[in-house]
């Protein structure tokens, strides 16, 4: 699990369970069957990967962003983040500002 510091913010700082802290970009964010996700890369590394979370709530009322332990889930999610992200840019002749456009 990792708590959630600030959704607001495009940079997350998710705390895993050993107590490391590393720094999350959120590309996307998404709800679906009622149920809120957010897919992030680590700021610190290069690539097409991305991880997705989970918004959930703990026992106190706060909330948290947790892995997506259920296989059908995780991968329903994954489809529909790798959809919504491919739709915002398809990189043959776009004029948006995005780093894989413009190198």
């Amino acid at each position: 699990m990792a708590e959630r510091e600030e959704l607001e913010a495009d940079i997350l700082t998710l705390t895993d369970e050993d107590g490391v802290e590393k720094d999350f970009a959120v590309i996307g964010d998404m709800e679906l069957d009622g149920n809120n996700y957010l897919a992030l890369v680590p700021s610190d590394e290069d690539g097409d990967e991305f991880v997705i979370l989970k918004l959930a709530v703990d026992e106190n009322g706060n909330e948290m962003l947790v892995t997506i332990d259920d296989d059908d889930e995780f991968d329903k999610v994954a489809d529909a983040f790798e959809d919504e992200l491919m739709e915002e840019c398809d990189h043959d002749g776009c004029d948006c500002d995005c780093e894989d456009c413009h190198k």
